[in-house]
């Protein structure tokens, strides 16, 4: 008797063992199996948003005419497409270009008179610094911003007016270094100096860092903040809440027909003639988009963001974030 419950209890040892390790091994392989298939639906996702893209590119072969702009099939929201096994898909494309480009600000002014200059960009850049902080920030403050993320994009480690190099960043706990080259993300930011977290989260909704080499800012799909920074080269006064309103409700009424209707807005009157830097920095076109997708498997839900280039009838994938939530 005493052998028999020996033998049994040493059974029901090993078979609640073997249960523990099959119940794990089934909840690891059923993770896996669930990730591959949130996976394989947002690539489906990116599928999707290359056919958008690629229909509009031939929709504007056909006109003859290429502009990007809100109305078209790309920049429509789309509902959740539901699943077959439950769960649903989501999707949506924002152009890149109608965002800032922050890699624009390594380029160097020229001085005159032995004060250094602002590029066009920077000083949209000094702008849109004070619209997006209300006011919170100063011009010198805004001014001493943009130089030290042209001294975090340059090769050299030559300190600019009012910049932030080496010597800034190796003090600091953990030290580090200016990277002096591109960014390739806009979390880069972040370890730029005088760029609070306040500051990083109010600028990010109109940043970016693609393409590489800055093209022009699309005027079509430039949320507010952005149309506010256009003004005279020689001001670093963005224009007013008011403005920036009244040339978007014009937009999505009437649309802009170019980049001299544009201009040719009340908001502009006695500005235009003094925008001839300015209007070097915008453009109509786009070519870089951002794909945010959402996908819901047995209540798990997965995001993708990924950087699409669109070139000669062809979407490519740049770069891609995934998470869970």
């Amino acid at each position: 008797m005493v052998l028999a419950l020996l033998v049994f209890a040493i059974s029901a040892t090993l078979i609640v063992a073997m249960s523990r390790d099959f119940n794990r091994t089934y909840r690891q392989g059923s993770n896996i199996f669930l990730a591959t298939q949130s996976d394989a639906y947002l690539h489906g996702a990116e599928g999707l948003a290359s056919l958008a893209l690629i229909a509009d590119a031939d929709a504007d072969r056909r006109t003859e005419r290429r502009r990007d702009d809100l109305a078209e099939i790309w920049a429509q929201e789309a509902s959740p497409y539901p699943l077959d096994e439950g769960g649903w898909l989501a999707g949506s494309l924002e152009d890149l270009q109608g965002r800032f480009n922050l890699n624009s600000l390594a380029r160097r002014a020229e001085q005159e008179e032995g004060e250094p200059r602002l590029t066009p960009e920077q000083a949209q850049f000094v702008r849109l610094l004070l619209v997006v902080t209300e006011g919170e920030l100063g011009e010198v403050e805004a001014l001493s911003i943009t130089r030290a993320i042209g001294d975090w994009l340059d090769e050299d480690s030559n300190l600019r007016p009012d910049g932030a190099e080496d010597d800034t960043y190796v003090g600091l706990t953990p030290a580090y270094r200016a990277a002096n080259r591109p960014m390739a993300s806009v979390s880069e930011l972040r370890a730029v100096a005088g760029v609070e977290n306040d500051l990083f989260q109010a600028l990010e909704p109109f940043v970016t860092v693609w393409p590489e080499q800055p093209g022009p800012l699309n005027v079509h799909t430039a949320p507010a903040a952005l149309l506010r920074s256009l003004a005279e080269d020689d001001s670093l006064q963005p224009l007013s809440a008011a403005d920036g309103e009244a040339l978007v409700a014009y937009r999505e009424e009437n649309g802009f027909a170019d980049l001299d209707d544009l201009l040719a807005h009340p908001v502009f009157a006695g500005r235009a003639e003094g925008m001839t830097q300015t209007l070097t920095l915008l453009g109509e076109t786009s070519d870089y988009f951002q794909l945010s997708a959402r996908v819901e498997v047995a209540d798990r839900n997965t995001r993708l963001y990924s950087v699409l280039e669109r070139k000669n009838r062809q979407v490519n994938v740049l770069q891609r974030t995934t998470g869970s939530l």
